[in-house]
């Protein structure tokens, strides 16, 4: 397979990006490697400058659920760029994807579009510290939010120390309102509540964990959390910018059965155009602008064209045995490589749940964040590298989740087993 387009866009792009990319995943570097460079995508093949195809385990990092270039979705979009592509004011369009936002979720009453998850996350926050009148945050290591400063925090010195700046450029005094608890420990959060819970706002978790790679919670985690943080009267923010209609309609918290007080959305919402939503009760989202004192705002939010992209996807998605499909495919895709895995003896806890997995070189079981780092990170690159070679196109670190569509055909699931085994052979 020759790459010899992606190699040269990629020194001019390092000369005019910082990096040569976009963002940071995109570079190749935990795995050893150079990025390519793509010019289409259909159904559940990408296509690199080069000409080469790809059975795709990414999918715009999870919203391409119904698959690249749906035709339906792609319709509704050519017919939309004709009548505008912004308007910076209010369309219908919001209000039937707001609808239908609202449907899906039982603890949504209201729903506030933004351009990106980093925008939802960050703007709950803000709302949450607003209703409670309280300041400091809980996240957990290794749930990613976006790129705000007080959601880029690592863990300090104990479980309940205050959060310190995991990038330059985040001020010491913002990290200092976030504490940092241990995913699937709920002493670690009860810990933290039990000494300054009346100085916290809200704490925030992801639906699924996929920054991590899949990470499930374990029986009674989320549901524990719930009651803590009602006890405190902290908010509970569920992050399901990857989560939220991948594993079901409605959601991890469908999925999971829990009610958190906000919920922040993206990717599939936008069909694979950047979108973002948060929302909740109406007394909590009324507190927002120009309703209410806490600001937000937004040119592009609820742009027409995203709009679109949104409703036709959520469309294909309620559509019945949609989700059996998905996990249907990603149940035997993931049960190959454990039977691969185990036949070769090789080292692997293989997470899935809906339509999202990844394969841990690890033999130890995967619980919480520190697990991830303890994995085999060179047989993952070896791995990675070796599986690009043979036409499979996956996140380029051990921390992502992959992505089934229901795009994904059953030779498409063939194909990739026998090239994993392959692989395994040679690693």
């Amino acid at each position: 397979m020759g790459t010899a387009k992606s190699a040269a866009l990629f020194k001019k792009a390092e000369t005019l990006i910082p990096g040569g990319v976009n963002s940071p995943v995109r570079a190749f570097k935990s795995v050893g490697a150079k990025p390519l460079f793509f010019k289409r995508a259909k159904g559940s093949k990408i296509y690199d400058v080069d000409g080469n195809a790809y059975i795709d385990y990414i999918g715009s990092w999870g919203p391409m659920a119904l698959g690249h270039s749906d035709p339906k979705v792609v319709a509704a979009i050519k017919k939309m760029v004709d009548k505008g592509t912004s308007f910076g004011a209010s369309s219908e369009l919001e209000v039937e994807l707001a609808e239908m936002v609202v449907d899906a979720f039982k603890t949504i009453d209201m729903v506030r579009f933004v351009n990106s998850g980093t925008e939802a996350t960050m703007s709950a926050i803000r709302l949450a510290r607003a209703f409670t009148k309280r300041d400091k945050i809980i996240k957990f290591e290794g749930c990613y939010h976006g790129h705000a400063d007080s959601l880029l925090v690592k863990a300090g010195s104990g479980a309940a120390t205050l959060g310190v700046p995991s990038s330059p450029g985040v001020p010491a005094d913002v990290a200092k309102g976030t504490y940092n608890a241990t995913y699937n420990d709920l002493a670690s959060v009860k810990k933290i509540l039990d000494k300054d819970g009346k100085k916290v706002a809200c704490v925030i978790v992801e639906g699924l964990p996929g920054n991590m790679g899949v990470v499930k919670p374990k029986a009674g985690f989320l549901e524990g959390l719930r009651v803590l943080t009602k006890q405190h009267k902290v908010l509970l923010i569920m992050d399901e910018v990857m989560s939220g209609f991948r594993l079901c309609y409605g959601g991890a918290q469908d999925f999971y059965n829990i009610k958190p007080d906000l919920t922040c959305l993206g990717k599939v919402i936008g069909g694979g155009l950047p979108v973002g939503a948060f929302g909740g009760k109406a007394k909590i989202m009324e507190m927002l602008a120009p309703n209410g004192p806490v600001y937000q705002a937004g040119t592009l939010s609820g742009n027409p064209l995203a709009m679109t992209a949104g409703i036709e996807t959520l469309k294909g998605l309620k559509k019945k045995g949609v989700y059996e499909k998905l996990t249907a495919t990603t149940e035997k895709l993931c049960a190959g490589i454990e039977e691969i895995a185990k036949e070769q003896e090789i080292p692997v806890q293989v997470h899935r749940e809906g339509g999202m997995f990844t394969v841990f070189f690890s033999e130890k079981k995967i619980k919480k964040f520190k697990d991830v780092t303890n994995c085999d990170m060179d047989r993952f690159a070896k791995y990675f590298q070796k599986m690009l070679s043979g036409g499979i196109f996956l996140p380029p670190s051990q921390y992502e989740a992959n992505f089934v569509s229901l795009s994904h055909s059953d030779a498409d699931i063939k194909k990739t087993l026998q090239v994993v085994e392959k692989v395994f052979k040679s690693l």
